[in-house]
């Protein structure tokens, strides 16, 4: 296997930046606010993004992703357990592809 030059300083680069990523988090989650409006704001930001992720797929996708969805919100509210809900999602996305597909 040949690698090039610039393909090895590209993966160098982009481990660089993600190890930068991951240390600056580590030296700011103490100075972060832990109580007031800007930490309200910070605790919202994981459910912002999932519902960024997911929308479009609703939005653009078939009916697998829709009852996915539905499966998932289901199973969360009766459990209260994420991983539960995010296995019924995957699960279910596999399944009802197959068998629309099948």
């Amino acid at each position: 296997m040949h690698t090039t030059p610039e393909a090895v300083i590209v993966i160098l680069g982009m481990a660089l930046v993600t190890i930068a990523v991951k240390a600056s988090g580590l030296l700011l989650a103490d100075r972060l606010p832990r109580d007031g409006f800007a930490a309200a704001w910070l605790r919202h930001i994981p459910g912002a993004v999932l519902a960024a992720l997911v929308a479009p797929a609703l939005v653009t996708g078939s009916p697998a992703e829709v009852v996915a969805a539905l499966a998932t919100g289901g199973i969360f509210i009766l459990t209260r357990n994420l991983f539960a809900a995010m296995a019924t999602g995957v699960i279910t996305v596999y399944l009802v592809r197959l068998l629309i597909a099948g």
